[in-house]
């Protein structure tokens, strides 16, 4: 289920990058230390070169920071937004029915799909307009 996400991760495995910042210094071979902003004062600074990116000059690349609340913890709440499409996933003996759902500091393409039991018992809301 989805919900609480880890600093860094979206979806599997694949990273989340935030925006651009500049490298204060170099600590040794491989870990780079950064200049965050305040709302970020609880993440640690030095990162590996392996999960830093070359700098794109893309804008929708950019996810903005002001709307993470990051907890002491390193996680933030996901919220989801709407509901984009439904399925009925049939396996041998049962039938399970998906929600594909946008997340708030995601793209649409980077909508999951979720267990419409699990979706509408902790966000009924989004169920409440169908």
């Amino acid at each position: 289920m989805k919900g609480v996400m880890r600093f860094g991760k979206k979806g599997k495995l694949s990273p989340r990058y935030i925006r651009p910042y500049q490298i204060s210094k170099r600590i040794g071979n491989v870990p780079y230390e950064l200049e965050l902003p305040q709302e970020l004062v609880e993440v640690h600074m030095v990162f590996h070169i392996s999960m830093l990116k070359k700098c794109m000059s893309d804008p929708s690349f950019i996810i903005p920071t002001e709307h993470f609340e990051i907890n002491d913890s390193l996680s933030y709440e996901d919220i989801p937004v709407q509901i984009l499409d439904r399925q009925i996933c049939n396996l041998r003996t049962k039938k399970v029915a998906s929600v594909k759902v946008r997340w708030r500091n995601q793209f649409v393409e980077e909508a999951t799909w979720e267990a419409k039991k699990d979706m509408k018992k902790r966000y009924p809301h989004l169920f409440e307009s169908v």
